[in-house]
This record gives C-alpha cells, sequence and structure tokens, in this order.
C-alpha cells in the first residue's frame, strides 16, 4: 500500500474517532405521558408524588384544589395531575380527566373502614368512567408502614378488583414513604403499561 493511501486511512479514522467524540447529537427525547393522579385527602398522593420529585418534605402542602408535577424517570417523563381528594372537590373529577393517558389511584391503606368504603366507591367510579376505562391504572397502598395497614392481598379482596378489572390494564402496589425503590418500580410499572398502549396504538 502507498503511503499516499496510509495517510488517507489514517485521516478516515482520525475522522470517525472525532465524530464519535465530538458531533454525538442530542439524547433522543424521552417519551411523556399525562396522568391525573386521584384518591381521598389523607391518602398521600402529595407526597408521594413529592418523593418522586426528590422535594424537601418540609414543602409538602395538601392539594386542594390541583397541581401538576413533572415526574422524571429515565425512560419517561410523567405529568401528572394531581387533584384534590376533600368531599367538595371530588365531585369536579371528571372535569380534568380529558387528556389523561393514565391514571394514579392513591388509597390510604391504614384508614378507617368508612373512608376506605369511599375510596372503593371512586376506584369503581373511575374504572368504570367512560374517559378512563381504557387506560392503565397504578392503585398504591399507601402508608403500608402504618400497624393498622390492610395487606395487598386484603385491599383487592375488599375492593373487589379481580371481578370489577378484569380485562383492563391495572397493578396494584403497597407502598410508603420509607420505600423509594419499591415506589419507583412501581412507577416503572406504569411506564410499561403506557408503553405497551402505544405499541398496540401504533399497530392499529
Amino acid at each position: 500500500m502507498s503511503d499516499l493511501r496510509i495517510t488517507e486511512a489514517f485521516l478516515y479514522m482520525d475522522y470517525l474517532c472525532f465524530r464519535a467524540l465530538c458531533c454525538k447529537g442530542p439524547p433522543p427525547a424521552r417519551p411523556e405521558y399525562d396522568l391525573v393522579c386521584i384518591g381521598l385527602t389523607g391518602s398521600g398522593k402529595t407526597s408521594l408524588l413529592s418523593k418522586l420529585c426528590s422535594e424537601s418534605p418540609d414543602s409538602v402542602v395538601s392539594t386542594t384544589g390541583f397541581s401538576i408535577k413533572a415526574v422524571p424517570f429515565q425512560n419517561a417523563i410523567l405529568n401528572v395531575k394531581e387533584l384534590g381528594g376533600a368531599d367538595n372537590i371530588r365531585k369536579y373529577w371528571s372535569r380534568y380527566y380529558q387528556g389523561s393517558q393514565g391514571v394514579i389511584f392513591v388509597l390510604d391503606s391504614a384508614s378507617s373502614e368508612d373512608d376506605l368504603e369511599t375510596a372503593r366507591n371512586e376506584l369503581h367510579s373511575a374504572l368504570q368512567h367512560p374517559q378512563l376505562c381504557t387506560l392503565p391504572f397504578l392503585i398504591l397502598a399507601n402508608h403500608q408502614d402504618k400497624p393498622a395497614a390492610r395487606s395487598v392481598q386484603e385491599v383487592k379482596k375488599y375492593f373487589e378488583l379481580e371481578p370489577l378489572a378484569r380485562g383492563k390494564r391495572w397493578i396494584l402496589q403497597p407502598c410508603s414513604l420509607d420505600d423509594t425503590d419499591a415506589l419507583k418500580d412501581s412507577f416503572s410499572q406504569l411506564i410499561n403499561l403506557l408503553e405497551e398502549k402505544d405499541h398496540e396504538a401504533v399497530r392499529m
């Protein structure tokens, strides 16, 4: 091989190295999903979302109307619209459902029987709502660190999830503020359901 060819080969290799090191394009954009987060007052919605956003617990204030948080994950960004859970606000929840791609329902697994009954009714209503019934649901049985907390199996039975949610995409997971890894894993499972729904829509 001539000296000219050898020089050209080295120059081309240098060019490839330069492109690899210095000319990388921006990383691909993470998909974004719009979610609605509902649950009774005191279920822990705001605290859980703030934990995922690495916000100080001292800054957490219970949501009275609605708030929106962008919750970042490695493979997606969740734009979560959290709705207040007070009696006088729940009747307006459905006004905020439009455009949602998934649902987060947070319940207090250590609550009173009356509150648990109310939470069950609200979840049943959400699962059957025309704007939500085809969407993935993440149901979080929160406050598992409290002595009175019901187990996931107890919640599943009491909420009659197997017959009611048959054929729907849903996940029921235990959680507490003390176990961030388990909380993140629950949301990762939800993201998988959202991605599956995206892929189904592309194939149609």
